[in-house]
């Protein structure tokens, strides 16, 4: 059996990803900057429109463990693709950049492989248009309890609670997880994922080991503008809460203890996966052992490093960015 030192369980998107001007956006009916689920035939028409498109593999916390596989971490990641060109790409890409893709392929698939269309505007913003086929027919058959067992970090999903398969699939990797001394937590992905299914995702807090979101998830959880007495009801309910808030200070609170982390203002050139690599960043301080602050400023640099260039993926070592500022 494989020891994984991070596992994740989301869905594996193919990011497609293209620029264009705000004035693109508004002929195209695409809300800027949010992530915005769209049917099969107006992801096939989006992805008509894009001009030079790069692809490459996706998905929020496929990202953030790709992350930890490039730091050296021994990763895997449960997701559902079919086997159809794109499905073969993601799998093998995965492979390529050091994350075990558990789940093969699905023959006859019942949907095509999952794509999100990602617009980047001249200031950076990223606008999403997300298609998420197979993949959100992720459920508990897909989940091997000896590669969540095996997991000393679980790091799951929230978009998966947008399907009951996937709520089951998620619960059923985190019980594999803690039954074995692991510890799972969650991306609370979204606050329009929040909104939708904030009830599971306050029993969520009081049931995981750690839990990460920006500022705008917490609000919505708690249905507060108040961020503090968001953080302060979070930190009451688990036992590990992260705060990201774009462009300012990150903060961490674990029990009486509360942390916060400065952040070196930088200009984007494309925010696409500015927050699954910040939590690579900061997991891999909590699987390496670091201190709160330590693993908050290995956030910050790893989502510095993804916000400077096109893509949700590191193009730089990141690790021996963590040396270069004494970290490790």
């Amino acid at each position: 059996m494989t020891k994984y030192q991070a596992v994740g369980i989301g869905n594996a998107v193919v990011d497609v990803i293209s620029q264009c001007d705000d004035r693109f956006l508004t002929r195209m009916g695409i809300d800027k900057g949010v992530m915005q689920l769209v049917e099969q035939e107006r992801g096939e028409y989006l992805y008509e429109q894009m001009e030079t498109p790069r692809q490459m593999p996706g998905g929020s916390v496929a990202n953030t463990i790709a992350g930890l596989g490039a730091m050296g971490l021994k990763t895997g990641f449960i997701g559902r693709v079919h086997d159809d060109v794109l499905g073969r790409f993601y799998a093998a890409a995965m492979g390529k950049d050091g994350t075990d893709f558990v789940n093969a392929p699905v023959p006859n698939g019942e949907l095509p492989t999952s794509r999100s269309m990602i617009f980047v505007s001249p200031d950076g913003e990223r606008s999403m248009n997300t298609y998420l086929g197979i993949s959100a027919e992720l459920g508990p058959e897909d989940v091997d309890d000896e590669v969540a067992g095996a997991a000393e970090l679980l790091f799951l999903e929230g978009y998966l609670f947008d399907k009951p398969k996937g709520k089951e699939a998620f619960q059923a990797a985190a019980r594999a997880c803690r039954a074995r001394g692991g510890k799972a937590g969650i991306s609370l992905s979204d606050p329009f994922c929040v909104d939708r299914h904030r009830d599971d995702f306050r029993t969520l807090v009081q049931e995981l080991d750690f839990v990460l979101g920006n500022e705008h998830e917490w609000r919505s959880l708690y249905e507060t503008e108040d961020l503090g007495a968001a953080l302060e009801q979070a930190a009451a309910d688990s036992g590990l809460v992260v705060c990201t808030r774009s462009g300012h200070d990150v903060v961490i609170v674990q029990g009486d203890e509360t942390v916060t982390v400065p952040v070196d203002a930088v200009t984007p050139l494309d925010s696409t996966g500015a927050g699954d690599q910040f939590a690579a960043g900061f997991l891999y301080g909590l699987a390496t052992g670091q201190p709160l602050a330590v693993s908050g400023r290995m956030g910050c640099i790893a989502a510095a490093e993804v916000i400077g260039h096109y893509g949700a993926r590191p193009e730089a070592d990141v690790k021996a960015m963590f040396a270069a500022e004494g970290l490790i």
